[in-house]
């Protein structure tokens, strides 16, 4: 989608000049996705769902130029603990030659959408990120999670008692352990809409410098962040967005009304289903996500097959219910709904945060769920990113599998990712290229998120 332009730029390229990544719990690839197209070349990424994984290779590796893949590194899924184990060796030879080391751990231990659970194993997936990180040591470090992250888990009054001992929750721990092994870091809550995202969704984004070269930032590393919304702004009016991208912004295209459907043909999709024909894009953000895209390659496409009791029910709540906002308990009980959250989006406002679950939001002016192509649209995946696998599990293949929906609503929206790596390429440019610090200019930032 675009490409970086740094004061360096004028300078031949060279090996030295090329920002290299890692990326740990990659998922699909919405991060990978954000990162290349702010100007990095990945390494390699580890991912242990293979329906994910599969997801990330189809659109990343096999048929791009986005990764280095190293050949001593199979191109499939596996956990970090068992890459640990089976390559950690390999790891120290990386030194010198990772600029970032990228992840977004599992989250649903400490997910507000969901139970958080203190005893989740997923939980501590982060050390396996330090001791990654640790091995490798790169210059930065970024990792993605929920705001839940920072809020303590399981305090008690026990805890609260105990002179001296106050209660930590797992940003707390990651920071603490970043720190043991030569990282400053810091996290702040960021919302994906400042980055063009037609979703209103709070992430929280930890960012690290290797110790040695945090004095060469000019201002201070307090200044990251301000770097980070900066080149979010630019981006979005690099790319002509408006402030805020709503949802009818993002969706208007792939409306069903006026427009004609026809039988689904996605082979793994059992026959019955529809899909919408597509036409063509209509404002800024479509053209956007669709741009050289053919109708014929765009994916996931298929239509919820809903019976007409919950098409009834779902257009009294878009009509009856209030926009933008979680059906309260009077509505779920009128309505005869178990859900904790059923949320009709508002087509005046970006999405709500999308889950792994398609039928906690529903459509802002049609009776069904969203697809999984709109749901990809809502995150920034571009039209032309397809996705693997099953398009839901259920029961207790829920913890097991990664369907299409889950994979989308787990990933790191790429838009976000990219504003990100702008920023990153902007102050590994500050901290690598002398001894000295060097002052971050405006006019670097418009000339980092160019098109």
């Amino acid at each position: 989608m675009s490409s970086i332009e740094t004061e360096m730029s004028s300078k031949a390229p060279n090996a030295s000049n090329t920002r290299t990544f890692i990326d740990l719990f990659s998922g699909c690839g919405g991060l990978s996705l954000g990162m290349t197209d702010a100007g990095f070349k990945g390494l390699f990424a580890v991912e242990k769902a293979s329906d994910a994984f599969l997801t990330f290779r189809t659109n990343l590796i096999d048929e791009s130029d986005r990764f280095d893949w190293p050949r001593w590194l199979d191109k499939k899924n596996i956990g970090i603990e068992d890459f640990l184990a089976k390559y950690g060796h390999r790891l120290k030879g990386l030194r010198g030659k990772v600029s970032v080391i990228t992840g977004g751990p599992p989250c649903q231990g400490f997910s507000f959408a969901g139970r958080r659970n203190k005893k989740d194993p997923r939980n501590k997936l982060f050390r396996h990120y330090v001791a990654f990180v640790e091995a490798v040591r790169p210059s930065m470090i970024v990792l993605e999670n929920v705001p839940g992250m920072r809020v303590v888990h399981g305090a008690t009054k026990r805890h609260k008692q105990t002179p001296g001992r106050k209660p930590k929750s797992y940003y707390d721990r990651l920071l603490e352990a970043l720190a043991e092994i030569g990282y400053r870091a810091e996290g702040h809550l960021l919302d994906a809409t400042l980055f063009g995202v037609p979703q209103k969704r709070p992430r929280l984004v930890v960012v690290g410098v290797r110790k040695d070269l945090v004095s060469r930032l000019e201002g201070g590393f307090e200044t990251i962040f301000g770097t980070i919304e900066l080149c979010a702004a630019e981006q979005r009016r690099t790319l002509k967005l408006p402030t805020t991208v709503t949802a009818a912004m993002a969706l208007s295209d792939l409306e069903t009304a006026a427009r004609a459907t026809i039988s689904c043909d996605d082979p793994i999709s059992p026959k019955g289903f529809q899909m919408l024909r597509y036409d063509r894009p209509s404002t800024t953000y479509q053209r956007l996500m669709n741009a050289n895209v053919r109708p014929a390659e765009m994916d996931s496409m298929r239509l919820a097959k809903h019976t007409e009791v919950i098409k009834v029910r779902f257009a009294m709540i878009l009509e009856e219910c209030r926009r933008g906002v979680s059906l309260c308990d009077a509505d779920r009980k009128r309505f005869g709904m178990l859900k904790h959250r059923t949320l009709p989006m508002d087509p005046a406002l970006p999405a709500p945060t999308l889950t792994t679950l398609p039928d906690d939001v529903l459509h802002y002016s049609e009776p069904r769920i969203l697809t999984v192509r709109e749901y990809a649209r809502v995150q920034s995946f571009p039209d032309w990113f397809r996705f693997m696998g099953k398009y839901t599990s259920g029961g207790d293949r829920r913890k097991k599998d990664c369907p299409r929906y889950t994979q989308i609503g787990n990933a790191v929206p790429p838009l976000l990712a990219e504003g990100v790596g702008h920023a990153l390429t902007l102050i590994l440019d500050q901290v690598t290229r002398s001894k000295t610090s060097v002052a971050l200019r405006t006019e670097d930032i418009g000339e980092a998120v160019a098109v």
